[in-house]
């Protein structure tokens, strides 16, 4: 999300909160919530509400997926401010403590690298009181379509926000 001195009156935000500013949101894209299974529909059968209609999905990470997208990200904070922060849920979901301490023990290889975890909804909030405090964000599937959606607002629009899916060995789609 890059918001250039001209554009800055497109933002919804002041001028001097975006002026100049310049993230990198790295969301990883084949796992979390979208593709876990189980996921369906059935009756349910514990809970809450025995034999009411139910929907379910089921988020993973396994430790390859997430050293996979914290290595990208910290290796794109050495070419940039040498900041990532890894945005999570850690303090509900076990999926997200997981991620957690993957992305800690990933960081011990860049020790020149600052690394800070924040909880996805501080994330949000921060990324519209003080945008300019981010360098590298690095999240899961879910939250970082969340999160970029808002970013490119802070830009003006949608449309102002540049994005590319890449993996190791092929083609991106920009």
């Amino acid at each position: 999300a890059l918001c250039y001195e001209q554009l800055t009156h497109a933002s919804s935000l002041k001028p001097e909160l975006v002026a100049g500013l310049d993230i990198l949101i790295i969301r990883e894209l084949t796992g979390d919530i979208y593709f876990g299974q189980p996921r369906g529909r059935r009756t349910a059968v514990d809970g809450h509400f025995p034999g009411a209609e139910e929907a379910f999905d089921t988020m993973r990470y396994s430790r390859p997926e997430i050293e996979r997208i914290a290595h990208v990200a910290f290796q794109a904070a050495r070419k940039r401010n040498r900041k990532v922060t890894s945005v999570d849920k850690a303090n509900v979901l076990e999926t997200f403590q997981f991620w957690k301490d993957v992305v800690t023990e990933v960081h011990a290889q860049y020790p020149d690298v600052e690394l800070e975890h924040m909880y996805v909804d501080n994330a949000a909030m921060q990324l519209v009181r003080n945008p300019k405090q981010f360098d590298v964000i690095v999240t899961g599937n879910m939250f970082g379509d969340i999160l970029s959606d808002e970013a490119s607002m802070l830009t003006g629009s949608i449309g102002m926000l540049p994005s590319a899916s890449l993996g190791a060995g092929g083609p991106g789609l920009y």
